[in-house]
């Protein structure tokens, strides 16, 4: 991971601050996380032999409510990465208007390396080592790239132990039983879903006529691919961490899906085939399938999939960043002035912290809702940003990711402003 992704993810703010009216305290406030925490979790592995894993835990702000963020299992987990991930949270709660500040966490290895028993032993002492950093009202943890709802009821299950109650509301993305919320686990595709339902038409972009790409074929991935399937749109290639597959009259969505889950490691959490190997068809690489003549591509993956050195390559039209951070700064300069839209990963992947409120909500007041009354919410919240975000980009003649960010910085703008800033104390206002 490049120490510059911080850096790189501070640029998307530039372009946004002229356009609106915010105190320069509250923008000194933004530029700096509120607390960072870095862990040494030891871990008895199953042949007895003890192994050191980095943990990190970081609340960028919370001026609009406790912090809230995933944790992500992968090897290229660092300070740096955790960190942007929780300043775009910081925003993209914001810009959905959620009672929540953002925050993010995450723990270095390779999670396909380990048995359940030690995931389960990784997962329980990383809550030991944060325990005093979270809360139901400071700090909420949800999944994120290779953590699940198995993963995130034993952290629950943990900190439960510690503060000897039952504390459901300190994590999100449970399994139901451990009071989850229905909906959470495909929440992130199906906000991103809507978002897309909400924008193609305005471009007159019919599903039937309109071919699609999904990079990576995880949960998410797998889920929207499927979604967008059912609704008419052309499924043409999808991809995991091994490689993809691409058939121009479209793919059998379902089956792939039906491959990668029954075809999973003895260790019963993550699958190990490729989807190169669940379909007839041409097999490709990711970098040839982001390359594709396709009219959308998805990126779903991780963060800096299109950079400088490979944004002039895209074809496609349109791009949903369905994994946060997946086109740098560089190449939005690129794709831009190549006349290609690109709609944000901060409104676009928004879903899944939206029904991880609803969660906390379900959790808070012990009133559960159906999936039928979570996606209807997720919907009108969907929609209604996005209709928001689009008026401003026509308004100011902006992009959509800049003005997701005019959105979301008015919105901490007015809170961090409603605590007083410099002129209020220099002037002597008072209101």
């Amino acid at each position: 991971m490049s120490e510059s992704l911080f850096a790189d993810a501070s640029k998307r703010l530039a372009n946004a601050i002229k356009y609106v009216s915010i105190s320069e305290d509250a923008l000194e406030h933004l530029k700096y996380p509120k607390a960072s925490l870095n862990v040494s979790i030891p871990v008895r592995m199953d042949d007895g032999s003890l192994r050191v894993f980095q943990g990190y835990r970081v609340r960028y702000d919370d001026t609009r409510g406790p912090g809230k963020g995933g944790v992500r299992y992968h090897p290229n987990v660092s300070m740096d990465e955790v960190q942007s991930l929780a300043f775009w949270m910081t925003f993209k709660c914001a810009l959905l208007n959620l009672p929540f500040g953002g925050a993010k966490g995450g723990i270095a290895l390779n999670p396909k390396e380990l048995s359940r028993q030690e995931l389960e032993r990784l997962s329980r002492n990383y809550i030991e080592a944060i325990a005093d950093f979270i809360g139901p009202d400071v700090d909420i943890l949800a999944p994120d790239v290779y953590t699940n709802a198995t993963i995130m009821g034993w952290m629950m299950d943990q900190y439960s132990i510690i503060k000897r109650q039952i504390c459901p509301a300190v994590v999100t993305g449970k399994p139901l039983t451990m009071g989850g919320s229905q909906g959470r686990e495909s929440a992130t595709a199906m906000g991103a879903y809507y978002v897309i339902k909400a924008i193609l038409p305005r471009f007159e972009q019919l599903p039937e006529n309109t071919t699609v790409a999904v990079q990576g074929f995880g949960n998410v991935g797998a889920i929207i691919a499927d979604l967008l399937q059912q609704a008419g749109y052309q499924v043409v290639a999808v991809s995991d961490s091994q490689g993809g597959v691409y058939h121009e009259k479209g793919l059998d969505i379902p089956s792939i899906r039906q491959h990668k889950q029954e075809h999973k490691t003895l260790k019963g959490i993550y699958c190990q085939d490729s989807v190169c190997d669940t379909i007839s068809g041409e097999t490709l690489t990711n970098a040839e399938l982001l390359a594709l003549d396709v009219d959308v591509l998805i990126p779903a993956a991780l963060e800096n999939q299109i950079t400088e050195a490979n944004a002039a390559e895209i074809k496609a039209k349109y791009i949903f960043e369905v994994a946060n951070g997946p086109v740098t700064s560089a190449a939005d300069k690129i794709l831009a002035e190549k006349g290609t839209y690109v709609f944000p990963d901060i409104l676009v992947n928004a879903g899944g912290v939206t029904v991880s409120y609803f969660e906390w909500v379900q959790n808070r007041s012990g009133l559960y809702w159906t999936l039928a009354e979570v996606n209807q919410r997720l919907q009108e919240k969907m929609e209604t940003e996005t209709r928001e975000t689009w008026a401003i980009a026509q308004d100011l003649a902006v992009s959509m990711r800049t003005a997701a960010y005019i959105h979301a910085l008015n919105r901490l703008g007015e809170a961090l402003d409603a605590k007083g800033t410099r002129d209020y104390y220099v002037n002597g206002l008072v209101h």
